[in-house]
């Protein structure tokens, strides 16, 4: 059975196993804080490489930033990995075949080969966490867009202003629908800097009313995000994943876009294919390159 070392490269976390062609976990999974060098980050990677390349049969990394077409090279990096880091040469890793995709995408991957969307055709995946990621499904086919960069979660939700998100534009879906997000609602509503989402949510499970209508808050806005998603791209499911998922009424929101889009119903859908699911999905789409 062919097999993949797979990487999950993040702000904070670097991570890296073996998968095989059916998604299954087959190596101890290392774990490394990201280095706050670029030298620091291929020293892992050239490290992990030398050491079990010759197990493998491709090396597959899921990363963050927009990732080229061809799977060889980071287009645009986020602010929350080194600088020049889109500067990395990774198909120079290894003798062996190295593909790269965004993080976002592989996880939605993932989720459609062994998870929450497995046996559609269509599916959007959002990432809830401190930001938003996303990755679009139709036809068996990653939508890439014409640069590789189609998915990111920065479309408008409002047209004055309110909030600066952190790729420098104002009011896009990452800084209403994030982890971040909830935060700023809190401070807002109660006009506190040192509120975090912990207090948000263990006022709601304290029933405290406030902190029930803050949650609410964010939770519409995710609302009419996934309302424009659906009218969209008409998705048989769009499936939640991320640390701030689990906050999420999935029934409600359903009910509410499904009465309220254009298209036919779809499914609201908490992810399942577990928290290493961009490595998972990383090494499926490597492995089912053709040439592998």
């Amino acid at each position: 059975m062919k097999k993949a070392l797979a990487f999950d490269i993040g702000g904070t976390k670097i991570y890296s196993t073996i998968i095989d062609e059916t998604g299954k976990i087959v190596g101890e999974i290392d774990k490394f804080s990201t280095p706050k060098t670029l030298d620091g980050i291929k020293d892992i990677l050239k490290t992990q490489v030398q050491k079990y390349e010759k197990e493998v049969d491709v090396i597959a990394i899921a990363t963050a930033g927009a990732v080229n077409n061809e799977n060889t090279a980071v287009i645009g990096s986020t602010g929350n990995l080194v600088e020049g880091y889109y500067t990395i040469e990774f198909p120079k890793l290894s003798a062996k075949r190295v593909f790269i995709e965004n993080d976002a995408n592989a996880a939605a991957w993932a989720e459609y080969k062994i998870g929450a969307s497995r046996g559609t055709d269509v599916s959007v995946m959002l990432t809830l966490g401190t930001g938003v990621g996303g990755g679009i499904i139709i036809n068996n086919k990653l939508l890439k867009g014409k640069s590789g960069a189609a998915g990111e979660m920065h479309f408008k939700m409002y047209p004055d202003k309110r909030r600066k998100c952190t790729c420098g534009s104002y009011d896009c879906f990452e800084i209403y629908a994030s982890g971040t997000a909830l935060k700023l609602d809190a401070e807002e509503a109660l006009n506190d800097k040192n509120v975090t989402t912990y207090d948000v949510i263990d006022g709601v499970k304290n029933g405290d009313k406030k902190m029930i209508e803050i949650l609410n808050r964010w939770q519409r806005d995710i609302m009419i995000g996934i309302k424009g998603l659906a009218n969209l791209f008409d998705p048989d499911c769009v499936v939640l994943s991320g640390s701030m998922a689990q906050f999420v009424d999935v029934k409600k929101i359903e009910e509410e876009v499904n009465a309220d889009i254009v298209t036919s119903p779809t499914s609201i859908r908490l992810a399942t294919a577990g928290n290493y699911s961009g490595m998972i999905g990383a090494a499926l789409l490597a492995l089912a390159k053709e040439g592998v």
